[in-house]
């Protein structure tokens, strides 16, 4: 099935018949700047000129399929128009321009070793040009409700659920906490309504059907669901309906600039186009030095049980298939579709047991995965009542959503390992201890303590968990006895919260830090020592700090224990503990929007605002990201502890260096979005060759990423080299 293109995209095919050549002859600059490029027997190297002369700031693009795995290659002109296309494999590639004002110009046959200047086409419109912005731009069009219409105040009054009582509250949900923590808005096939879902009246009706389709079906129509179900399906027609009439967006991306121009970006295929990726992994977080060019891994969360890998030196992919132990394990096969896909129908494409969502390298070289190896409420008797495990004695435990298993690759052999608590993400402190977050509400915390189950393999021995309990007494440690989380505070008692990490780091004082959802959110601190908690609250119009964010989803941590998060009002926040000028414990503990607000900064990502939004809005960007990594080794070459966001709308990761933020794009194909990265050191001595940042391109939904219907998951390495010509 195809989906129907509105006039701007089909001018992509267009430019393929353009009556441009895209091998020209050479002018007397372009010779003299082609004379200074060098390459090597595996790069392709060039100049691209224009209607002007030297194309700055676009990009070329190397693909082939003559590799065991679709592989392709990206790099940026420079001042000159000048590109090198360093180390490709042995290959026939196709190669073509792709930049902001042009449109793609035609592909060229091409092979390393040889020098290949190119003709950029300029776009014949506008609208032209727009087809190829990343999906931001589109998404900045979707109209806001007015700040007047808050706090609802339910069907007899404004029409706005009573729980949505701030704008910024629609705003997460229009956002990373709503349909964007699953895909990109404002790509080609979210801004457009394929034809295959049937005629409507209005694109709210078209909207409506579009949100069942598929086994995604109950979880898009539970995310409008947090809305004004009848608004929110009434902006969106508006939007895409604007769209088929041909409104376009108010900004225009900025080409490529500064260092921007030295990225180098490659891509693997993986997987397969009925599946998807939620993250990867390439080594071990604490040492990039692990599974040095080694595979890299990726869990497939809902889609399937065979976790796809990449073999980024021989260009290599397979899978890797996950087990589970009871045979009454649910599998997401079943799950409801409440209307056929318009891309795949009524075939139930999903299909999963263990349901994998994070993988994590030890020091190993081991895989570590949150899986689900058994049903939920098959609990094992050692976490519940009765027990005489510590955990089980403190905080017994009923059910647990999903567990773990560890990959040896060395032997090829999968262990389960079954725990008392639920696991979403997972992550190593420096004693090989390994730390879980739920995802979501959740009310206790746990660990697995890897080297003891190394020594002994004794599954409950290894483990243990805790609520999470505020010091509210004052006195440093965790009383028994302590108020419920739905108890009022009693000063003389600690007093438990429900925490429930989404993220997870651990710090350099042995503490462990997670990402609270919500509104406005914040971040926990858990002590492993006293099994005490700390919480604090992202500040939103707080008159202690001037700065207003919220929503907080993916975070990481610096080798100096600053917390970085990623903000569904469009920013990334640090948190330093340090900052706190009052008492972190005491009756105050328990006052989350108190507690250090000045502990926090907050930078605004780049991109458009949605327009109909005033100048300044909170979250009025149209940027949602997903999730924040920080490099401490400088895998990259920003330098140590560069905070990384995933730019969910923009096709990019985007670094904060020196106060500014360096977009890293992928331009083709477009939707490129990811939910994770991790950094890895090859080979020490070779440079910027020998390292570099790999994430994957790990939308739910293949289908939307360009090219539609049969495109898969891929695996994108980052890399940055001293030049745009360096090879």
């Amino acid at each position: 099935m195809k989906m129907k293109q509105p006039a701007c995209a089909a001018m992509l095919g267009a430019s393929a018949i353009a009556l441009i050549s895209a091998l020209t002859i050479p002018s007397a600059p372009a010779v003299a700047a082609a004379a200074q490029i060098r390459i090597d027997a595996d790069d392709i190297g060039g100049t691209v000129t224009g209607a002007n002369g030297p194309e700055a700031g676009v990009w070329v693009i190397a693909e082939t399929r003559d590799l065991p795995t679709k592989y392709v290659k990206i790099v940026v002109t420079d001042d000159a128009g000048r590109y090198v296309i360093p180390d490709l494999p042995k290959a026939t590639y196709d190669i073509w321009v792709r930049g902001y004002g042009l449109v793609d110009s035609p592909k060229v046959k091409s092979q390393p070793g040889k020098m290949l200047d190119l003709k950029a086409v300029p776009a014949p419109s506008r609208a032209a040009a727009a087809a190829y912005y990343p999906g931001i731009y589109w998404y900045s069009m979707l109209h806001i409700p007015d700040v007047k219409l808050f706090p609802g105040t339910g069907p007899q009054g404004n029409g706005m659920p009573i729980t949505l009582k701030d704008q910024g509250q629609w705003l997460r949900y229009a956002k990373t906490d709503g349909c964007i923590h699953c895909h990109q808005l404002g790509d080609l096939a979210t801004r457009t309504i394929p034809a295959q879902l049937g005629h409507f009246n209005t694109g709210a009706e078209a909207w409506e059907r579009r949100i069942q389709s598929g086994q995604a079906g109950r979880g898009m129509v539970d995310a409008i669901g947090l809305f004004d179900t009848g608004r929110q399906l009434q902006l969106l027609g508006d939007w895409t309906d604007r769209v088929a009439k041909g409104d376009l967006p108010k900004s225009d991306p900025a080409r490529p600039s500064g260092i921007e121009r030295n990225i180098v970006v490659t891509e693997w295929d993986w997987n397969t186009p009925t599946a998807y990726v939620h993250d990867g992994i390439s080594t071990d977080k604490r040492n990039p030095h692990v599974n040095a060019n080694g595979l890299i891994y990726g869990s497939t969360e809902a889609s399937t049980e065979y976790l796809p890998w990449v073999d980024p030196v021989h260009n290599k992919s397979g899978v890797l298939k996950t087990t589970y132990r009871d045979a009454n394990t649910p599998t997401t096969k079943t799950d409801p579709s409440l209307a056929p896909s318009p891309y795949w129908g009524d075939e139930p494409i999903w299909d999963t047991h263990t349901n994998v969502h994070n993988p994590m390298f030890d020091e190993k070289g081991r895989l570590w995965l949150t899986a689900r190896i058994r049903a939920n409420n098959t609990q094992p008797a050692f976490c519940k009542a009765g027990s005489n495990h510590p955990s089980a004695k403190a905080y017994p435990k009923n059910t647990s959503n999903r567990q773990t298993e560890v990959f040896d690759p060395k032997t090829g052999k999968i262990t389960m390992i079954d725990l008392c608590f639920n696991t979403h993400h997972l992550n190593f402190d420096d004693n090989d201890v390994l730390w879980f977050s739920a995802g979501g509400p959740y009310d206790v915390i746990g660990w697995l303590d890897v080297k003891k189950w190394d020594a002994t393999h004794d599954d409950a021995a290894s483990q243990g968990w805790s609520p999470f309990v505020i010091d509210t007494n004052g006195n440093g440690k965790r009383d028994d006895g302590w108020t419920g989380i739905n108890q009022p505070l009693d000063p003389a008692k600690d007093k438990q919260i429900m925490g429930a990490p989404y993220g997870i780091n651990t710090a350099p004082d042995g503490s462990v830090y997670g990402s609270i959802l919500g509104f406005p959110g914040g971040v926990i601190r858990f002590d492993p020592k006293t099994q005490l908690s700390e919480y604090y609250e992202v500040p939103y119009k707080n008159p202690k700090n001037p700065m207003s964010g919220f929503s907080p989803r993916g975070m990481g941590i610096s080798s100096d224990g600053v917390v970085w998060l990623a903000l569904a009002s469009g920013h990334a926040a640090s948190f330093d503990r340090r900052l706190c000028k009052g008492p972190l414990n005491g009756p105050r503990a328990a006052d989350a929007q108190n507690v250090c607000p000045e502990g926090w900064k907050l930078y605004p990502l780049p991109g458009p605002a949605f327009e109909n939004l005033p100048a300044g809005t909170i979250g009025g960007t149209a940027e949602a990201p997903y999730a924040m990594w920080v490099d401490q080794q400088d895998t990259l070459g920003f330098g140590k502890n560069t905070p990384i966001a995933t730019a969910s709308q923009s096709d990019a990761l985007e670094a904060l260096v020196n106060g500014k933020w360096i977009v890293m794009r992928v331009p083709y194909p477009m939707s490129y979005y990811a939910k994770g990265m991790d950094g890895r050191i090859d080979d020490a001595s070779a440079s910027w060759k020998g390292r570099g940042l790999f994430s994957t391109y790990s939308e739910r939904a293949p289908t939307h990423i360009e090219g539609g219907k049969g495109q898969t998951s891929k695996v994108v390495h980052f890399q940055i080299r001293p030049n745009p010509l360096a090879s």
